[in-house]
């Protein structure tokens, strides 16, 4: 089984909250972007693990269901993320800040959007 490098120590650290920190997430067309905090995640192996802060633009849509092959954990931190709406962004049902959603590999998810944006803390994982 292929093992991968574990996530380097960082004790207690500023995280830099300015624009300049975000990149935009490729899928996304700049309206999602990320702040990885801690990386050894290796999809080609299926093994490590992200944790990540992802920023959403109010509007910002994931248009169709998502599923993949790793564990995902999301909390929402700030603002409104809308699940299970139509590929246009309408209906579906809104959760606010403190709310927390947890996917095992396999499980169907989505589509998604923001009305007014959001920062969702996000930890990606392969068992």
């Amino acid at each position: 089984m292929p093992t991968s490098l574990p996530k380097r120590h960082r004790e207690f650290f500023a995280i830099d909250r300015s624009d300049a920190a975000w990149t935009p997430v490729p899928c996304s067309a700049g309206r999602i972007e990320e702040t990885v905090l801690a990386d050894n995640f290796d999809p080609a192996t299926g093994t490590g693990s992200r944790t990540r802060l992802a920023r959403w633009s109010a509007g910002a849509l994931i248009a169709r269901p998502v599923v993949h092959d790793f564990h995902e954990e999301v909390f929402i931190v700030e603002g409104d993320f809308v699940v299970g709406c139509d590929a246009e962004g309408q209906g579906g049902e809104s959760f606010g800040a403190y709310t927390f959603a947890c996917r095992p590999p396999g499980a169907l998810h989505g589509p998604f959007t923001t009305r007014g944006g959001c920062v969702l803390f996000e930890i990606q994982y392969y068992a």
